[in-house]
């Protein structure tokens, strides 16, 4: 019978037994290593990634990518409706490369275009454009565009005839980078203020959770609206966008430095901190080098979730109008275009700024979501 029941036991447990023997002969993987054999379990995360990386490099080659300027009109096309692209014509001809019709007035009370069939505009790549410069050189080519006077809105364009695709990137620009420049300003302060608070306790800590807890207690948005109020409002717009970087920062340290705090009780509580104490070195450079770094996998986290915050944060003022200024482009500056009803009902494109900040607040929730995992200490690797 213990024979019966040991061969029957013994094939079940082999596969376990083979597991645990190649976790052993494994070579040990690096902190890096062991970090993207995590992260990369999570498609949605990884795919969040990707569009944020997109989004960034369009940014950042914007005036490359753009067929036109971001302050470039053409009044006589006001509200002219998304280009459609064409491979054959109205006869039935193949064309050898992809190419637009002119634009033809309909109605010029409704704003109402059709396609001039009988004037083809190739697209052509890498044309002279309007110059620009880029990473510090001059240039004037572009990824695409048409010759004069032919227009391409791929999005289609504005109340000044200015192209909804082109200023969409210049756009992104401001509304994408709000929450980088936030982020490294307002987690500076939070972590070191957090750490200092923790690591010294009693009159200091109190203090300085006092302050916290009266910044924390007033509604963000109307401490945004007030601290706004506050600059004058023909503020150039590269002051006005520091200023609402600097406001938002102001607005979100106070929390994560109240987290820092409670993590910085525990953390000086290690032996490598009473090391580091009993050697004499300096208390300001112990937060800093030894105990600061060891929240490091929750300040990542905590400063990808956070960024959405921030971009929306512009846009919220943008689309009051105290934000950005025309003739700039920011996501939510074209986005107020879409308060009145009759141009929303009418000119359905002026949303097309608010997919890209749908989009983008959803690839940073799902990229924090894969490194809140990726970097959880208490998970089993």
């Amino acid at each position: 019978m213990t024979s019966i029941i040991t061969g029957a036991v013994a094939p079940m447990e082999l596969p376990a037994e083979l597991e645990a023997a190649e976790q052993i002969a494994r070579p040990p993987q690096s902190p890096w290593g062991i970090f993207w054999r995590e992260f990369k379990k999570s498609p949605v995360a990884l795919a969040g990634g990707a569009i944020l990386a997109v989004f960034y490099l369009g940014a950042l080659f914007a005036p490359f990518l753009a067929p036109y300027g971001m302050e470039s009109q053409s009044r006589e096309l006001s509200w002219a409706p998304p280009t459609r692209i064409h491979f054959i014509d109205a006869e039935g001809r193949l064309h050898g490369r992809p190419f637009v019709y002119g634009h033809r007035m309909v109605s010029l009370a409704a704003k109402r275009y059709a396609e001039d069939q009988s004037v083809v505009f190739p697209i052509r790549f890498l044309p002279r454009g309007e110059p620009y410069r880029l990473l510090g050189v001059r240039l004037d080519r572009h990824v695409f565009g048409v010759d004069q006077p032919g227009r391409i809105f791929l999005f289609g364009a504005d109340l000044y005839g200015r192209d909804t695709f082109s200023r969409i990137l210049y756009g992104s620009r401001i509304s994408l980078t709000v929450g980088i420049l936030g982020i490294a300003i307002s987690f500076t302060f939070g972590l070191l203020l957090g750490g200092i608070a923790g690591f010294f306790g009693g009159v200091t800590d109190t203090i300085m959770m006092r302050l916290t807890e009266v910044l924390m207690s007033i509604p963000g948005l109307y401490l945004i609206l007030a601290l706004r109020s506050v600059f004058p409002d023909d503020m150039p717009s590269d002051r006005m966008y520091m200023a609402i970087v600097g406001i938002l920062s102001l607005i979100v340290w106070a929390s994560l430095s109240r987290i820092i705090r409670g993590m910085v009780l525990s953390i000086r509580q290690n032996e490598f901190v009473t090391a580091a104490r009993a050697l004499g070195m300096n208390r300001l450079r112990i937060i800093v080098r030894h105990i600061l770094p060891n929240t490091l996998s929750f300040t990542i986290v905590a400063a990808t979730i956070s960024v959405p915050g921030y971009i929306l944060g512009e846009v919220a003022l943008s689309f009051l109008g105290v934000g950005i200024q025309e003739p700039q482009a920011s996501w939510g500056l074209m986005l107020s275009q879409a308060q009145n009803v009759s141009v929303l009902q009418r000119f359905s494109w002026v949303l097309a700024p608010g997919y890209f900040i749908f989009i983008t607040v959803l690839a940073f929730n799902f990229l924090g979501d894969g490194l809140r995992d990726a970097l959880d200490p208490r998970k089993v690797r």
